[in-house]
């Protein structure tokens, strides 16, 4: 009975031990699959570029796209197929013949011909010699590949694009948050002074009130700036392709972006759409649609194929004799289909596709001038929000300036806490209006960018 007990234990010990090494792995795992990262824009990017899943996708229609082209081009190759066939004939099919074979004018005679188990085995092939469709699919099987391809380039930029936003929006929540410590932390010692001085007898209750609501304004602005800077950086990681329980911290800082006017220096707007990804993919749609227009033309055509066959054929009253004996048979030929009439099919699907590339030339008119229009647009928005930028950085040092003074001249005696309180309030508005127009700065650059078909 001890044995029994000590066994027991020694198999309630390892069991534990098993399934103390099988968590510490699996939350070794877990840690490693969550361990925070810290990433410039460019990481962002790149990170986006593996993960993101529209990048995904039109990643895997252009390796889908390779597949189609090699499709095309299997279409030319030899076309084997093999056959095999067996039948039961539990009744052996009967003609009738006309008695004058057997001296019985007038009448037909019933013959059975064949044998109870026939089975049939062969092997075809087809060589394609001249088909016009063929032939144009070989000459398109590039641009359409291209078309993925630019397809898959379009699709990385609107994701650099995306997260570089998303990136800056971080970026811009961290400035306003410090800011408004820096304004809370000003307004706390003001108003622990003010308390103070209530306390003597030198300051009205009323001027405390005035001081307390604009606190926990702040206060409240801080919070909600907390929560939102929290929402950023999940919307970051949302837009790059990272869970977003995972743990993301930002390198770049501000300074680090250059806001520069010469970024926006004049471009050549008649030949910068060269550079546009969108007008590049309208252009390899135009010559898919060109031959589309041959295919059409080819259908007119005839179309020659040679074929060959191979097979055997077994036939015996018995099943177990049925492959003794076979009877072979072979041929090789050629197979010319000429088309002459279709009412009309192919001459209208013709015209359709004439009437579509007519339709696809206009397009690419129209983003010539919608890409110049974008161009100009881009440039002066974000001349315009460097110059916003500016001003609110002087505004914000007035505001600054114009609050000191105005708490000087409260302690003095010559001033009054209502002047204060508004100086304080100022401060605010400017830092708000600095925050706006410092993202309005930094995503007009990167419209700009777009723009100009820098974002490769």
């Amino acid at each position: 009975m001890k044995r029994t007990n000590k066994s027991q234990l020694y198999k309630m010990k390892y069991i534990l031990l098993t399934v103390s090494l099988a968590c510490v792995a699996a939350f070794s795992g877990f840690a490693q699959q969550t361990a925070p990262a810290n990433f410039t824009v460019a990481d962002c990017i790149n990170y986006a570029y593996e993960h993101q899943h529209d990048v995904i996708n039109s990643k895997l229609d252009v390796e889908s796209a390779t597949y189609h082209v090699k499709e095309i081009i299997g279409q030319g190759f030899p076309q084997l197929s093999g056959s095999a066939s067996f039948q039961d004939y539990l009744k052996i099919p009967t003609t009738l013949l006309p008695g004058e074979f057997f001296n019985a004018p007038g009448t037909f005679i019933p013959v059975k011909f064949g044998v109870k188990y026939q089975s049939n085995m062969g092997l075809t092939a087809t060589q394609t010699i001249f088909d016009p469709s063929y032939l144009v699919g070989l000459q398109g099987r590039k641009t359409y590949q291209e078309l993925y391809d630019r397809s898959y380039v379009r699709t990385k930029i609107e994701a650099n694009v995306s997260v570089t936003k998303a990136y800056y929006q971080v970026l811009v929540s961290n400035e306003q948050l410090k800011l408004l410590e820096a304004n809370i932390q000003q307004l706390k010692q003001q108003l622990d002074e003010t308390v103070a001085r209530n306390k003597q007898g030198v300051v009205e209750k009323i001027d405390v009130d005035r001081l307390t609501v604009q606190y926990n304004s702040l206060v409240t602005s801080r919070e909600n700036t907390v929560r939102l800077l929290a929402l950023n950086y999940q919307l970051l990681k949302f837009q790059i392709g990272m869970p977003v329980e995972n743990e993301l911290t930002l390198k770049d800082r501000l300074e680090d972006i250059q806001l520069d006017v010469t970024v926006a220096d004049a471009v050549n707007d008649t030949t910068v759409y060269h550079n546009r990804i969108e007008y590049g993919l309208l252009e390899t749609q135009n010559k898919l649609y060109q031959y589309d227009i041959k295919l059409k033309k080819g259908a007119f055509l005839p179309k020659l194929t040679a074929n060959a066959s191979y097979a055997l054929s077994y036939q015996n009253n018995s099943f177990g004799d049925l492959y003794a004996d076979n009877f072979p048979s072979s041929y090789i030929g050629l197979n010319l289909t000429v088309p002459i009439f279709t009412g009309w099919q192919h001459s209208n699907q013709l015209k359709q596709s004439k009437i579509t590339l007519l339709k696809s030339q206009n397009d690419l008119y129209a983003e010539k001038n919608i890409i110049t229009l974008q161009v100009s647009q881009a440039r002066i928005y974000y001349i315009n929000g460097l110059q916003k930028l500016t001003d609110q950085k002087k505004n914000m040092a007035l505001a600054e300036e114009v609050l000191r003074v105005a708490k000087i001249k409260y302690e003095q005696g010559v001033g009054s806490s209502i002047e204060v309180t508004q100086a304080q309030t100022d401060v605010q508005n400017a830092d708000n209006l600095y925050i706006q127009g410092l993202y309005d700065a930094l995503v007009s650059k990167v419209d700009l960018d777009k723009a100009y078909g820098r974002i490769k």
